[in-house]
């Protein structure tokens, strides 16, 4: 299951060795500051839009979503678990996603500590 930390400017998600494959990368690194908005979502499968570069199943979602619309989220949900949507500044995080969409039983406390970090970095 992918693992979501939140660092003093920066939030780094870790995904497994099963799901690198799919994400097609080991680890993600945004600056906090690039953080436009933050959700705890209770079913994060259905966050999931566009075409896929990844893995789905009835139970989990891994990969790049909207691949072929202008929305690019990077996935790993789980059905029956809670999740995070992180809504990037695609420029200002560097990354190649505008989204972030992970499940964790934590989604509640884990969505304020990444507000709260995206407010003082912002700050």
């Amino acid at each position: 299951m992918a693992v979501m930390k939140v660092h003093r400017d920066s939030l780094t998600v870790e995904f497994s060795s099963r799901e690198s494959v799919w994400a097609r990368r080991r680890s993600v690194t945004v600056p906090l500051a690039a953080v436009r908005e933050v959700a705890c979502v209770e079913r994060p499968l259905r966050e999931t839009r566009g075409g896929r570069m990844g893995y789905q199943s009835f139970f989990a979602k891994i990969g790049v979503w909207g691949v072929f619309t202008g929305t690019r989220q990077l996935v790993a949900a789980r059905r029956g678990e809670p999740g995070v949507r992180v809504v990037l500044d695609r420029a200002a995080a560097g990354a190649d996603v505008d989204e972030i969409v992970v499940s964790r039983s934590n989604a509640a406390g884990l969505a304020r500590d990444i507000a709260r970090g995206a407010g003082s970095a912002a700050a």
